[in-house]
Parts: C-alpha cells; structure tokens; sequence
C-alpha cells in the first residue's frame, strides 16, 4: 500500500505542537507493517535551519509548478529531503509569500495559505507521476485535500482510485473563514451549503475534511466519542454523529526511539526500570538549574503546556496556593495566554526557591523536566490525545490528570490493593478533585515508598508505543479502500 501523509509540521523539521511528533513518527511504524509512506509539508522557514542542524540534504525538485485551480498567480517549488529513521521520503511545498513567516502558523492569509498548500500538494503529486492508494490529511490545514479530491479531481484519472483519511487532532481548531474563500480556493459555489462547507455563515474548512473523507480518525478512542457529544463536539457533533460509521478514535503513541530515558542525550544521567534510582540524579541536577531548593524529600510537580484554558489552568490556577502548602516544588514550561503567563510569574516570586516559571518554548529543558519531575500535572478541561502523559509514563513521572480524552485512554489510577494502575486522576472538572489528586500523589510518595516503586515501574511498563496502534491504522486504511467514494 503506498500512502502519501499531508500535514503543516512534522518532527524534526517543524515542530509546534503535538501534531508534528505524530506525524513525525507514524510513517516509520506504518513502514514496519509494509506500506510505503510519503510526506508532504510547507517549506517553512525553520524548516532549513533544522535540516542543517540534522545534516539532513535538502535537494531541490521543481521549480515554478502552478496551481491551475486556484485564484492566483502564485506558484510553488518543490524539495525533498527524508524522514530520519526511516525509508520516508518528505516532499517540501516552498512558496515565498505563504510560507516564509518566522513561525509555522503565521503569514499574510492563513485561509489562502492552507487552501494553498492542500491543492499544490495533490499537484505535487501529479508533478511526481507517483500514484497513492491513499492520502491521510492532517487537522484543518490539510482538510480541503478530500474536499477536491471528491469535487474537482473527482474525474482526475491520476486520482481514481485513491482513497482519503482525515485525522482530526483537535476539533477545538476548525479552520473557520469568511465564504470568500470558496471562490479562491476554486471550489463550485453549491458546496457553500449546510451538507457542505457550509458553518453558521461561515466556511469551514474542519468539516469539509470530515464531510468529504472516506474514513475519519481521531486520536483517541474516548475522544472519537465525546466529540459526538454537544458538550465536546464545538458544534460539529450532528455531523459528527452522521459520520459515526466512518469515524475511529486510534490513541497516539511517542516514538520510543526518541524518547528513552537509557539513551537521552538531552537528560542530565540515563535510567531504565532497572536503574530507577538514576533518576534522582536528574531531579538534583534540574534543581540546581532552576534555582530550586536542593530537596529529594519534596515531591517535584512538573507541567509542560500550552499555556491556554484547554489545559486546566484556571483550576491550577485556583489551588496553586493550596497546593504548595504541600511539601511540593512546582516547575512549569510553556506560553500562551498572557493571563497566564503573568499568573505563573507571580507564583515564581511568591515561592523563589519552589517554583520555577519557563515562560518559553524549550525542547532540551522539557527532556529534563520529564525525566527530573516525580509526578507530571495534566488537569485538561479537554483532552483529544495528549501527548505529555505519555512521555511522563515513559521516563517514570506519574501523570495527576483529568480522566478525558486520551487522558482516560493511557493513564489508570493506581490500586494499591492490587498494585497496578500507573498515575492518578479525577472526572469532575472542579478544584476539590484536582487537589485531592494531588493530595494522594504527594501522599504516595513521601510515606508509601514501596507503593511509589511500584507506580514508577508500572508507568515505565505502560505500553505508550506507536507500535500499539500501528496495527489499527492500517486496518483503518483498509477499510478506506473498502468504502472508497469514487
């Protein structure tokens, strides 16, 4: 099976957010069960400056390739480099006016520059000559790669037989633009419609990309069924309910080759189940960078966020004073929302050697609070997937979360009856349950020492691969190809 992936970041050569590490590690596993997988992504920027940092080759391809059916004149180059770690060729859209902002997500038109992208990807394809029997679009960016797959590339002979799959990864990010779009995107007018692009008045690429795709996934069995709730579904859920046959929840996986605390490069001294008390080499180290108190005894909480009200934080916000009335210091990672960033600055000053506020994006210093924290704080209001448990559980740091999404899917609450389980949780989005988590973590680890032996092996024995679901994905694909709507 040949599978071409379309998405706007992948790991390593673009990273913001969780999307690039899934895309970023899905093709080498789905190479292990025989298919072969092709990228394609914009040439952003940062994009260059990593491949040198990799001593990655990027090789120009074409030159000036137009793009036909949109309203402009712009045209795109194409490059190739390779996936690390793998047989997976990536193939780079470059375009001077949409893709050259510092930052993957900016631009001048972020409608035109996902319409954009999506249309010269299928035209790369054609460029190639190379025929897929799939293409597996990526979030909002990449949703319209079905949508003209099924209007204007419908008779395209290059394309008869390819079927699509659309992954949702957050359906709180849609794509939502004025209806102008339509005209520059190409599209037939009647697909401004309520069975159609159509959403409230406005366009929605999000739902062209569920609408349009032979199978959708999302990346969490417990999210694929609360997003077709009205409480979870941000007002997609009736199209979503529609689409419940064709809709699968698949939990991500980290790429354990990436992430091992016996091999980090990026830790301050490597672990493994058997060397556990390794760690605390870790936690010392990281204390001593971070200005915290030199203390094994106090429980290390560390959080790595996007610093928005989808994760939690009014509740942390609420019970951090009560929190540290615990013997507790506190390390968090991130930016976002100024209310919050200037909340965890605060903090940092209220309690100078117990808290540490990083109010930045820093892929080393995130290794080192994994590997360093004794527990990890995910209290998310919402959850699809989430990806900072999984690491958590991988390098020993028992994850405090709210039971959602994928939150539910990867993390148990420990049962020292039967010892298993392999972090700790709540249900009811409210401050009384968040703390009590805390409460019994904390709890578990200064005066249960055997039991937190036990919670620490089973995390790092938690089955968090990318090999759990590679299976599942190309039964997925398989069942695409079943259902192909040409």
């Amino acid at each position: 099976m040949k599978i071409a992936m379309v998405a706007y970041e992948v790991y390593p050569f673009a990273k913001v957010g969780g999307l690039a590490d899934v895309v970023g590690a899905l093709p080498k596993v789905i190479e292990k069960q025989g298919a072969k997988v092709t990228l394609f992504m914009p040439f952003h920027r940062v994009v260059q400056k990593n491949c040198s940092k990799l001593g990655l080759t990027v090789e120009s391809v074409a030159k000036s390739i137009p793009v036909p059916s949109l309203q402009t004149l712009e045209k795109f180059d194409l490059y190739k480099s390779h996936l690390p770690g793998s047989n997976t060729t990536v193939y780079f859209v470059a375009n001077e006016y949409y893709f050259s902002a510092e930052n993957v997500y900016e631009g001048p038109d972020l409608a035109e520059q996902a319409i954009f992208f999506s249309n010269a990807s299928l035209e790369a394809m054609k460029y190639l000559s190379e025929t897929f029997d799939l293409v597996h679009a990526h979030d909002w960016q990449t949703a319209l790669v079905p949508v003209y797959l099924r209007t204007l590339y419908r008779t395209d002979p290059f394309f008869s037989k390819t079927a699509t799959v659309f992954t949702i990864h957050n359906l709180g990010y849609q794509g939502i633009f004025s209806p102008q779009y339509i005209k520059f995107a190409g599209l037939p007018s009647y697909l401004f419609n309520i069975d159609g692009l159509e959403f409230y008045g406005q366009m929605n690429l999000l739902k062209g990309g569920i609408l349009f795709s032979d199978v959708v996934t999302t990346v969490s069995p417990t999210y694929a069924q609360e997003i077709q709730t009205e409480q979870f579904g941000e007002k997609l859920d009736g199209v979503l309910r529609l689409k419940a046959e064709d809709l699968y929840g698949i939990l991500n996986g980290i790429d354990y080759s990436e992430y091992d605390p016996a091999t980090d490069k990026r830790i301050f001294a490597n672990y493994d189940i058997e060397h556990i008390e390794n760690k605390k080499v870790n936690k010392r180290e990281l204390q001593k960078q971070l200005g915290l108190q030199l203390r094994e005894e106090a429980a290390l909480i560390g959080m790595i966020n996007r610093l928005v009200d989808q994760k939690g934080l009014d509740l942390v916000e609420k019970v951090a004073d009560l929190m540290m009335m615990f013997d507790v210091q506190f390390v968090v990672l991130g930016t976002g929302d100024k209310k919050y960033e200037e909340f965890f600055m605060r903090l940092k000053e209220k309690y100078p050697d117990r808290v540490s506020s990083n109010i930045k994006f820093d892929i080393d210093l995130a290794q080192k609070i994994y590997a360093a924290s004794d527990m990890f704080l995910m209290p998310s209001r919402y959850e699809p997937c989430g990806l900072g448990q999984m690491y958590s559980l991988r390098y020993g740091t028992i994850p405090i979360v709210r039971y959602t999404g994928g939150l539910a899917d990867s993390v148990r609450e420990y049962d020292p009856k039967t010892r298993e389980g392999n972090g700790f949780g709540f249900r009811e989005y409210d401050t009384a349950h968040l703390l009590e988590s805390i409460a019994k973590a904390v709890y578990f680890y200064k005066h249960e020492k055997a039991h937190w032996v036990q919670i620490v092996k089973n995390a790092m024995s938690s089955d968090v691969s990318w090999e759990r679901s590679a299976k599942q994905y190309m039964r997925v694909y398989q069942e695409a190809l079943k259902k192909r709507k040409f």
